[in-house]
């Protein structure tokens, strides 16, 4: 069992199953935050981070999807050390392109940057919801029940800064294109895929980063065209 999970394959078979759980959480994420533009009002939302807030399953949840963020981005660094250590004469760049998508070709650095944004929208949201504090999230009440308006902290952000709305559809962006090989990759890293299946995981893949991509893309759109 040791020996397979400090094999490539078993590293890369892990980073699969990591990835799965990174992909749930991001259509989580994604539902709760289209609540945004579903309900201008603000309720809605601020129910729903009430609820995660509270709910003794989330809770626990949370920092097992720390440990599943940190999993993936070591095996990530990791496997991208060890590719390029068994390569050091690099490949001719159109033998590369006719092999690989952009994107595969591009994981890490799509990766990581989209670890800089991640590190941003934590400091921004998370870490004043959880720690720090902030005015706008003074208690409000919604249907009898007192909570954090977190609708307030968000909307605030978005409808005051044009550059986080064009860096937050960048994040969106960047995940996406992560996600068109990523999808895919994670089958074929538990063993899920073969030459039939292969294809239609790259399909599906590329329909579940344009999903997330557009889903995320919107909320800042929604407040710089000023609906919010």
């Amino acid at each position: 069992m040791n020996s397979f999970i400090t094999s490539s394959i078993g590293k890369k078979a892990i980073m699969g199953v990591s990835g799965f759980f990174l992909v749930s959480f991001l259509c989580v994420h994604l539902t709760a935050n289209l609540m945004i533009v579903a309900d201008s009002s603000g309720e809605t939302f601020n129910e729903v981070c009430h609820f995660m807030a509270t709910n003794p399953i989330v809770r626990v949840i949370e920092p097992v999807l720390a440990l599943g963020f940190l999993l993936h981005i070591a095996l990530a660094s990791w496997l991208t050390l060890q590719n390029r250590a068994a390569r050091p004469v690099k490949y001719a760049r159109s033998n590369q392109s006719g092999n690989a998508s952009w994107a595969s070709r591009n994981m890490y650095i799509l990766g990581a940057l989209i670890l800089v944004f991640l590190l941003l929208h934590l400091w921004n949201f998370w870490w004043k919801i959880k720690f720090a504090g902030d005015p706008l999230l003074a208690q409000t009440e919604v249907d009898g029940t007192l909570m954090e308006n977190t609708y307030a902290l968000v909307s605030g952000l978005f409808k005051t800064s044009v550059a986080y709305c064009v860096l937050y559809i960048l994040g969106g962006i960047l995940l996406g294109l992560h996600l068109t090989h990523g999808f895919g990759a994670a089958f074929q890293s538990v063993g899920l895929s073969n030459r039939v299946w292969r294809k239609r995981w790259a399909v599906l893949g590329v329909l579940f980063a344009v999903v997330i991509a557009a889903g995320f893309s919107i909320i800042p759109v929604y407040f710089l065209l000023g609906l919010g």
